[in-house]
């Protein structure tokens, strides 16, 4: 009976305004229309990648004769770990600096801000060449895993600067004058009441940092290089799965191989997502 009555008072909210429900339409299309092209978007790479998932894929060494996953998988897990190792101290130690300790109205924060924003809108393959320039023949480290995880740790700071900052001013201050008036000072109210309490949107930074190494491709043409094996350190070049799924698409001999690596990245960045967010999970209740 209330679920009758509530679905009538909508109904006679939208007869007396028309264009409250054209809205209501348009959103919901909206939200159908982007679900369909995602499920699309899945179902095309599973039914043209899945059926080529073999074992030969997962050889330990790369051949021409099986095109094998396995090397850009591990560039891909030591790509992400550097460049989360570089970007993420500094992203959040300076978005605490911006939240906490810079005065609000301050215009050298008004200029961070900005120049962060603008970093944002910059095109993946203008980072690429700038690492190219600076750490891959100025600084001579050659095309090498390093190069890239530095080139990458770049873009990534500002997404993780901005997502930490909206986190932290997501705390109420009534924690942080709480913990004042129990006598902790600005470090440990900082480290043991805000960090903890903003940490699942801090999370949620790093989660979209994440899925952006994993995807990047310009950036890393330039600077890791498009060596198809393991390098004996993180000065020698090495190829992505991303990368590595467009150079075997771009040559045009190994198609069913690019279509199965777009599954094993799918997977990968649904696996790495999943791994997070229950992280994130036992951190709150924690």
């Amino acid at each position: 009976m209330v679920n009758k009555t509530t679905m009538g008072d909508k109904l006679k909210t939208y007869l007396k305004h028309p264009g409250s429900f054209i809205v209501m339409l348009l959103v919901m299309l909206a939200s159908i229309i982007t679900f369909a092209v995602l499920i699309f978007l899945i179902a095309y790479i599973l039914i043209n990648g899945v059926p080529h998932i073999t074992p030969s894929l997962f050889s330990l060494e790369y051949s021409s004769e099986n095109a094998s996953v396995v090397p850009a998988f591990v560039n891909t897990i030591v790509m992400t770990l550097l460049s989360l190792l570089i970007a993420v101290p500094f992203g959040i130690f300076s978005a605490i600096f911006l939240v906490e300790y810079a005065k609000r109205g301050n215009k050298f924060v008004e200029v961070i801000r900005l120049t962060t924003e603008t970093l944002q809108g910059i095109p993946s393959i203008v980072y690429g060449l700038f690492g190219m320039l600076f750490f891959v023949n100025t600084l001579d480290w050659g095309f090498s895993l390093l190069a890239g995880a530095f080139t990458i740790a770049i873009m990534i700071l500002p997404l993780i600067m901005r997502t930490t900052e909206e986190a932290l001013k997501a705390v109420p201050d009534s924690y942080r004058e709480g913990s004042f008036g129990l006598g902790a000072g600005k470090l440990r109210t900082v480290f043991r009441i805000v960090l903890p309490s903003a940490i699942p949107g801090v999370l949620a930074g790093v989660i979209l940092a994440i899925g952006r190494i994993v995807g990047e491709t310009a950036a890393l043409m330039y600077t890791s290089g498009t060596v198809a094996q393991i390098p004996d350190s993180i000065m020698g070049s090495g190829r992505t799965l991303a990368l590595h799924m467009y150079v075997l698409s771009s040559e045009g001999l190994y198609m069913d191989q690019a279509y199965a690596t777009a599954v094993i990245l799918l997977v990968l960045v649904v696996g790495i997502n999943a791994l997070s967010s229950f992280i994130a999970r036992k951190l709150t209740k924690a």
